[in-house]
């Protein structure tokens, strides 16, 4: 029997690095199935991308930093008989400021949706990967899931350093599975996020290079498909990777205080 066409989800699918990974996967003869809250952004790149690789594409506009979207978002799939053979979870938001000042709402929904939904459909996806002894899950962590702490970014810092750390986990779990895990740790790269975020004011996100999307994307992809464990794209962030590792904690707390100052006018 011929085996059925990879199916690869891919969430924030429609803005930045997220877009990105899904055009290499189309590329790649991928099944696709966009995640992403904007359903008109969604629609329109799907178009293009059916026009462009006539692969086929399911979007899904749902909100994964509402409790309990993710399982929504699985019995979705589950009604259509969709196997996802790829798992991207590329979805992610942060916020900048001191946490007694952060909303409380907006600190909740950052948690819910770089922590609490990308492992929830993580572990949606394994049963089947794992039954059929094949499978990829890429989790977009960051370069500040290696620091010691983010101040003014304290929250956000510690959803990425557990992106890092689950990931290596369950990497280890699944060895001799089929199922791989790659956990990809960018740095500042060209996208919304440092005005989503409020972080464009400091000092590290108006001053460092941004990295571009679409080699973050590439190198992620080329390093899910290798079954490596963890990809950091860029000398410099493998630098900063680096110096965040072997600085004693204290230090690297107190230099991360000084970068993520906000910058002067």
């Amino acid at each position: 029997m011929e085996r059925k066409r990879s199916t690869a989800l891919v969430t924030g699918a429609s803005r930045g690095i997220g877009r990105e990974f899904a055009r290499l996967l189309a590329a790649n003869g991928h099944g696709l199935v966009l995640v992403g809250r904007d359903a008109a952004a969604l629609d329109e790149f799907a178009r293009q991308l059916s026009r462009e690789y006539g692969t086929t594409i399911r979007c899904e506009a749902i909100d994964l930093s509402v409790p309990g979207a993710p399982q929504q978002l699985w019995s979705r799939l589950e009604s259509a008989s969709i196997e996802v053979d790829t798992l991207v979870n590329n979805a992610g938001s942060g916020l900048y400021g001191n946490v007694q000042d952060q909303d409380p709402t907006a600190l909740e929904r950052m948690l819910q949706l770089n922590v609490i939904a990308l492992a929830a459909l993580t572990r949606l996806a394994l049963p089947g990967m794992i039954s059929r002894r094949r499978g990829h899950i890429l989790n977009v962590g960051s370069l500040v899931g290696y620091q010691p702490g983010g101040p003014r970014m304290a929250a956000y810092y510690g959803s990425k350093a557990f992106v890092e750390s689950f990931s290596r986990g369950l990497a280890a779990e699944l060895e001799g599975s089929g199922v791989t895990v790659t956990a990809l740790s960018p740095g500042p790269t060209e996208s919304a996020f440092e005005a989503t975020s409020g972080a464009a004011r400091s000092i590290i996100y108006r001053y460092l290079p941004k990295a571009d999307p679409i080699r973050v994307a590439r190198a992620g992809i080329n390093g899910m498909n290798r079954g490596k464990a963890s990809v950091i794209p860029g000398v410099l962030t493998k630098l900063l990777v680096f110096a965040g590792r072997l600085s004693p904690r204290s230090i690297g707390v107190a230099v991360n205080r000084i970068l993520l100052k906000e910058a002067a006018h």
